[in-house]
């Protein structure tokens, strides 16, 4: 995830890149292809710089900190460069890009405060929720606000009980959402829990996990109970975090966590997906090319097919067909264009079409037509595209309004993406805009 932090550089924690020695001109040492960096505005004004394939940096974008960021436009393209692909794919330019574009991005309503790194979650109400999140204050955020799609605003609602960043949110066969841990400072790792009623809007307190933990996942089980897997949180008390492999269920009849099986490797920023047989897939995370399934039957994991590369900050999505598009990410170098479809019969990876940029911190949202609307990632591109599930390929889509990365996306009742907040060019994001 981005951290803004003072005078005003940032850097890609998640990904290992180093805080530049002030402000001034880019290092060269520091280019790490398809990734961004800030560099020197004239006063009052903010701005970064991206690594392109032949590991130089672009022009640099300013803009003022008052607009969102990324309102400047796309900060790669501006320069003429486009992030790297993964080997075997090509990294095409904004003329071939910008031919049979299939949807577009508007503006709607911006969320009440600047969020980064936060959850959004669609309620049965058809009002989104939005939570948490780290703030341009770089402090994580109790707030919580709701998505009108009807008006098209967003209002506060009533506070979490903790401010947590790095946390997930599961909406539970109640109609109530689950938040589960996270982190205050990216160092301390909550073991706490709550519960937000749409009725009241109201959190309250529920069962503690057995482990704090953050960047871990959350998935709904078939028979209510929710798996919370892996992540990560500093058990020597230093400030190296170190992966888990432990997993945990929640109960909602009993509003407390049991320790389940295990998982076979010790994971952090990976996926967790439901398959059509009851079974999650887990998958990357970590540096590490494994997956594994988690048996609810049995409270186990055990090792499925390796995906073809090493991924982490990467998406998962579930397809129509039962099948699990695992897409772009990082290898701990560079970001990646790659993509690989897992099919639960074989247990096995195959290499798909490559997506037309490399991305990392993007989001992916399965569409009513089955085709899935890949937006986003710390690219230095506000570019987004379509994954026909049928053909195996992936074919540019309208641009979103700015460059964003770490932000969310919600897929509405109308069909319609809700994308909201994240970070930018300049700084977190309190903007959003739908894809139709």
């Amino acid at each position: 995830m981005i951290r803004m932090i003072t005078r005003p550089c940032f850097v890609l924690s998640s990904v290992f890149l180093a805080l530049l020695a002030g402000c001034g001109g880019a290092d060269a040492s520091k280019c790490v292809p398809g990734y961004s960096v800030a560099c020197a505005c004239p006063s009052g004004q903010q701005g970064a710089q991206t690594c392109n394939s032949a590991g130089t940096f672009a022009a640099c974008v300013c803009a003022s900190p008052s607009l969102d960021a990324g309102t400047v436009g796309d900060a790669g393209d501006a320069a003429g460069s486009d992030a790297p692909v993964a080997p075997g794919g090509g990294d095409g330019g904004d003329a071939a890009l910008a031919t049979a574009l299939q949807g577009v991005f508007a503006p709607t309503g911006s969320m009440t405060v600047a969020r980064d790194d936060f959850t959004a979650t669609l309620l049965r109400t058809g009002m989104v929720l939005i939570t948490g999140g780290y703030g341009n204050n770089l402090a994580a955020l109790a707030s919580a606000e709701l998505y009108d799609p009807t008006a098209g605003s967003f209002t506060a609602t009533g506070s979490m009980i903790a401010a947590r960043t790095g946390h997930t949110a599961t909406l539970l066969p109640s109609g109530k959402l689950l938040i589960v841990g996270g982190t205050p400072d990216d160092s301390t790792a909550l073991a706490s829990a709550e519960l937000y009623d749409p009725a009241a809007g109201t959190f309250t307190a529920t069962g503690s996990l057995s482990t704090g933990r953050w960047n871990h996942t959350a998935t709904l089980l078939p028979d209510g109970t929710v798996l919370i897997a892996g992540g990560e949180n500093e058990p020597d008390g230093d400030t190296s975090p170190e992966p888990l492999a432990s997993a945990e269920l929640y109960d909602p009849g009993a509003g407390t966590f049991t320790t389940t099986g295990s998982m076979t490797v010790a994971r952090a920023d990976h996926t967790a997906s439901s398959l059509p047989n009851g079974m999650v897939l887990v998958a990357g995370g970590s540096g590490d090319t494994s997956a594994e399934l988690y048996d609810p039957a049995g409270g186990t994991f055990t090792a499925t097919g390796s995906m073809i590369v090493v991924r982490q900050n990467h998406t998962a999505a579930s397809l129509g067909n039962g099948t699990v598009l695992i897409a772009g990410g990082t290898d701990g170098n560079l970001a990646l264009a790659s993509a690989e479809l897992y099919d639960p019969a074989g247990g096995t990876f195959t290499a798909t079409g490559n997506m037309t940029i490399a991305r990392l911190a993007h989001t992916a949202t399965v569409l009513d037509d089955g085709e899935v609307l890949m937006a986003g990632g710390n690219s230095g591109s506000a570019r987004a595209e379509l994954y026909d599930a049928a053909a195996g390929t992936f074919t540019a889509t309208g641009s979103m309004t700015m460059v964003r990365w770490s932000h969310t996306a919600t897929l509405l009742p109308a069909g319609t993406v809700l994308i909201a907040g994240g970070a930018g060019v300049t700084g977190y994001l309190a903007s959003a805009q739908l894809y139709q």
